[in-house]
């Protein structure tokens, strides 16, 4: 197996542009690769541009009838009116889209192949994430569903037990759909509570399909307001005891920047530093239970310059093996590209100057009148004893 990590990446992957105006605006993807390069990062592990999924790769998740709508709307924008989720106000119809978006599930397949067969031990497509998207319609903001279509991959190529862990601050629900029924795949999702959030799914509830996937699915609701200690606290109080009891032969996660509390479209208060931490908790989890096979994506984000470049070069920087400090200085060099793409000034440094990030282990104890610990504990009492776990 090779000791180096990939980042899959084509320049093409910023072409996925909803237009003008749109919160998903493609300048995160291009600054995020430029601050790789402004650290070097690049050096430390393959940049891979892998193909295009094919029709009979988007089938392992998607349609047929809904690949043929995306690529028609894809020739023909004005003609989307809402039929499949197309053409809609959060997925606006563009020239192109099914190109491009088929590309960016590509990369996350390509992750997903590497890992599997060893030429790699952890891959990164940020510009993947898009965890929304459904088998036979797009939504919030995702056209096909890179992740989900990853596992399919894996489970395709032979895997018995692949493990999701979402982290973005909406509910994977695209991915948890995709697999309902499936004992193979555990989704974990952590996320902003549905009563305060798109897309209003994700109750502790939902563990997956009666019968043999009962338990495969865990979902942790926090409540607004959530900071770095609660959200730190949550993420070690259910993930862990769920991976070591699945045992994965992948872990693959879903690292969504918008849980931070400059993001424009959420309301959880999280800190870069924090982010930084479930990463470095996931690339340890992925070595713990995984065999160190790791499969990382980025998700949501639309604090487009303050946080989304920063957050997913600390992720390809722990997944390359030189992490970058948090008290780095942020190249001035991209600091000056930054200004000239955009007209906003760029932050100075690598964190939010909360490094190192303090929280409290679920075994010192809980407190049943605390908003945060109830939702934890409502996601244990729900997931865990349909893992013979303990909750």
């Amino acid at each position: 197996m090779s000791g180096r990590a990939q980042l899959m990446w084509d320049e093409a992957v910023t072409g996925y542009d909803f237009g003008p105006g749109h919160p998903m605006d493609p300048v995160r993807l291009a600054l995020t690769r430029s601050l790789v390069g402004a650290f070097g990062l690049d050096k430390e592990l393959d940049v891979v541009a892998a193909k295009r999924a094919g029709d009979s790769t988007l089938r392992l998740v998607h349609r047929e009838d809904y690949v043929a709508a995306v690529k028609a709307a894809s020739l023909h924008p004005a003609s989307a009116r809402g039929e499949y989720g197309l053409g809609t106000e959060d997925d606006p119809a563009f020239a192109g889209m099914h190109e491009v978006s088929a590309l960016i599930a590509g990369q996350s397949v390509g992750a997903a192949e590497a890992v599997w067969r060893g030429e790699a031990l952890h891959a990164v497509n940020f510009s993947g994430g898009l965890h929304h998207a459904m088998p036979g319609g797009a939504s919030g903001f995702c056209v096909y569903n890179d992740a989900a279509l990853a596992i399919a991959r894996l489970l395709e190529l032979g895997a018995e037990r692949v493990a999701y862990v979402d982290v973005d601050v909406h509910h994977g629900d695209g991915v948890q759909a995709a697999f309902w029924e499936d004992p193979r795949v555990l989704t974990i999702s952590l996320h902003e509570h549905p009563r305060t959030l798109f897309p209003q799914t994700g109750w502790p509830e939902e563990t997956g399909a009666a019968g043999a996937a009962e338990g495969s699915a865990a979902n942790v609701a926090l409540p607004a307001g959530t900071g770095d200690a609660g959200w730190l606290r949550a993420f070690h109080a259910v993930v862990p005891e769920l991976l070591a009891q699945f045992r994965p032969q992948v872990l693959v996660t879903q690292h969504g920047a918008d849980t931070h509390f400059e993001d424009p479209l959420a309301h959880l208060a999280v800190s870069l530093d924090a982010q930084r931490a479930v990463q470095v908790a996931c690339h340890e989890l992925a070595h713990e239970y995984a065999d160190g096979r790791w499969v990382a994506l980025g998700g949501g984000g639309y604090a487009v310059v303050d946080v989304v470049p920063r957050s997913w070069t600390h992720l390809v920087g722990i997944a390359a093996g030189r992490p970058v400090e948090p008290a780095a200085e942020v190249p001035e060099a991209w600091r000056q590209e930054v200004f000239a793409r955009t007209r906003q000034l760029a932050p100075g440094r690598m964190t939010d100057g909360r490094w190192p990030v303090d929280w409290r282990e679920w075994e010192a104890g809980y407190d049943p009148a605390d908003r945060l610990d109830q939702a934890v504990l409502a996601a244990r009492r729900a997931a865990f004893p349909l893992r013979g776990l303990l909750p």
